[in-house]
């Protein structure tokens, strides 16, 4: 028994092998171009000197200058001012010079008043 399973196995494993076959060697492919050998040559050279477009980062370079209308010393007056102003994006930077508070009331007035209303809040029990 256990050898009519072998020979089974053995049988169907070799109709696999008679079916997988490999391709066929066809011999040296001929390519003829119409370019000459000194034309691909100088091709070769000029590809070999300029920049490589497979690197990494190949499309990451650096973008050329834009024209502008401005005149250079505007911009670097324009440029000191703003290193003068300080630090523009600092905490707080937006809020400028606190004022000066300065009241129509004379200071009497202010502490009578202040009175009153503790006065007030005393006798009606909020404080």
């Amino acid at each position: 028994m256990k050898a009519s399973v072998l020979l089974a196995a053995a049988a169907v494993s070799s109709l696999f092998a008679l079916g997988a076959s490999a391709e066929e060697y066809q011999g040296v492919l001929q390519f003829h171009s119409s370019a000459s050998r000194a034309g691909v040559r100088a091709e070769a050279v000029v590809a070999s000197h300029s920049a490589d477009p497979y690197r990494e980062g190949a499309s990451a370079d650096v973008a050329p200058a834009l024209p502008t209308l401005a005149k250079r010393s505007d911009t670097r007056a324009e440029a000191v001012a703003a290193a003068r102003a300080g630090n523009l994006y600092a905490d707080g930077a937006d809020a400028g010079v606190p004022q000066a508070f300065t009241s129509t009331l004379d200071r009497s007035t202010v502490r009578a008043q202040a009175r009153a209303t503790a006065a007030h809040s005393v006798t009606e029990g909020t404080l």
